[in-house]
């Protein structure tokens, strides 16, 4: 499957992909790609470095007539999502991905692709692998952990890169360059409940929400689609009320920064009722479905038999819990006043687990106001201490403010009009990109982000265009030769 990537143009860049591809690397387990990238470097011959927290920096030279001009810092990640479809049997731990080519396209094999951020990784590769690449001092920064926490750029250090400039290659739309983005914080509700024997008389039923379209709940917030989590805990809100329907296990959703696809119930319904709560979620089904047919056309409600379950949720602890992820904000909170088309905060119900006596819901609220993401977290909060609920914060970063106006700005904006003859979108995004954080360890550093376009980002839809990538590189070689001189 890699060969056929590695004959994509340009060459350089594909093959540094699939080289990276064959490597696992999820958030948080990033120990072989750490390696590999080190390994890389020093092949090189060039001063390579692990810092405390597993940031992997090296550093090239100023190609030839290239050492007046100011040092660049070339910026991604090395940790991808690890998202599967159902079905779909993959180790992200073991394995590495598996590449197809459609057309213009590179996609996985029913899981998520990690061109977010890899074909950002694997330009860097390229540039440092070159020996006939126009470059200023290039200082490559690839951090871990930035899909779930950032903690390899809150963990980066001041002093450590004498960079002027950052370009941070890990934007999904070719046509864009990133000069914002949103801060974020995690949000933990843990709770505890009795459980009870399911009700004699009792018939047990398996309920599957799937087939969502999911995508990043950053940048795809805007696109008002399902959320599987809050999808499910609708329907068990009505079914309680009218058939006493009792929860013994949610099991949906998994990562913060991914909109959940699917949700799976296990259910204690009285016989008396089965036939009636059986027409009941085939008719919300339908509906749910039809709402949301243009942005999730796949979504799919199935209800089986299943085997009885032994335990269920006391009633008065799933009526309340129940309560409060209905109560919970999901989506878009508030949209920008000041930049048109710009989601400023949301949060994403990413995850509910409820089992054996135990349930967790986890939430990632975003803004590009500091103070406002706090107060969407302090209302989530209050929502869940309301029923008992222990509300922990985690995973705090910054946002990165907007310099419409900076030297790098300009150029990379009169470069783009100059190549492609149309104006760039020049925006901040709803993503948490790395920059607001690294921009606290060098604050006067002149930072933009820009890639090639990827679709369905934290998705087993992922897929990256290749004409795409070429356009990117063709531009970040031009941008390379005209980084300004030092001061």
């Amino acid at each position: 499957m890699s060969q056929e990537v590695r004959n994509l143009e340009p060459k350089n860049v594909w093959n540094h992909f699939a080289d990276l591809n064959a490597v696992p690397r999820p958030s948080k387990k990033e120990e072989r790609v750490i390696e590999f990238a080190k390994n890389f470097g020093e092949s090189l011959g060039l001063p390579t470095m692990i810092d405390e927290v597993g940031n992997v920096i090296i550093k090239k030279p100023a190609s030839q007539g290239m050492e007046d001009r100011q040092i660049v810092a070339m910026q991604g990640h090395l940790d991808m999502v690890c998202q599967q479809n159902a079905g779909t049997n993959f180790d992200f731990d073991n394995e590495g991905i598996k590449m197809l080519v459609k057309g213009d396209w590179v996609h996985a094999d029913g899981t998520t692709l990690g061109a977010d951020n890899g074909m950002g990784v694997a330009a860097i590769m390229a540039v440092l692998s070159s020996d006939d690449i126009a470059h200023p001092a290039i200082e490559a920064l690839f951090t871990i952990d930035e899909e779930t926490g950032m903690t390899g750029a809150i963990g980066f250090k001041g002093g450590l890169l004498d960079a002027t400039i950052m370009l941070n290659l890990d934007t999904e739309d070719d046509d864009e360059l990133t000069i914002g983005c949103a801060g974020g914080t995690d949000i933990t509700a843990n709770g505890t409940y009795k459980e009870e024997s399911a009700p004699s008389g009792s018939v047990g039923y398996k309920l599957t929400l799937r087939g969502m379209t999911g995508g990043h709940s950053g940048m795809d917030i805007i696109l008002g689609r399902a959320n599987a989590n809050k999808l499910m805990n609708r329907m068990m809100f009505k079914s309680y009320e009218q058939f006493g329907v009792r929860v013994s296990s949610i099991n949906g959703g998994g990562l913060r920064n991914a909109i959940p696809r699917e949700s799976f119930a296990v259910l204690a319904v009285s016989e008396n009722s089965n036939d009636n709560f059986e027409q009941h979620i085939k008719t919300l089904g339908a509906t749910i479905a039809a709402e949301y047919n243009t942005t999730d056309p796949e979504l799919e409600v199935v209800l089986e038999k299943c085997d009885t379950p032994a335990n269920v949720m006391n009633e008065e602890s799933q009526d309340a819990l129940i309560n409060a992820i209905y109560a919970c904000p999901n989506g878009i909170y508030r949209m920008s006043p000041d930049v048109e088309g710009l989601v400023q905060t949301s949060n994403n119900v990413a995850r509910v687990l409820v089992e054996n006596g135990e349930y967790t819901v986890m939430c990632l609220s975003r803004s590009a106001v500091n103070s406002e993401r706090d107060d969407v977290a302090q209302s989530i909060q209050g929502t869940f201490e309301l029923v008992g609920a222990t509300v922990t914060f985690s995973g705090e970063y910054p946002g990165w403010e907007p310099k419409p106006g900076s030297d790098i700005v300009s150029m990379m904006a009169d470069l783009y009009r100059e190549q492609f003859n149309e104006e760039p979108n020049v925006n901040a995004c709803h993503a948490g990109l790395e920059c607001g954080i690294l921009g606290t360890h060098y604050p006067d550093m002149d930072m933009i982000s820009f890639g090639p376009n990827i679709r369905g980002a934290h998705s087993p839809d992922e897929k990256c265009q290749i004409s795409s990538v070429q356009k990117f590189w063709g531009y970040l070689l031009e941008a390379l030769k005209r980084i300004p001189t030092k001061a």
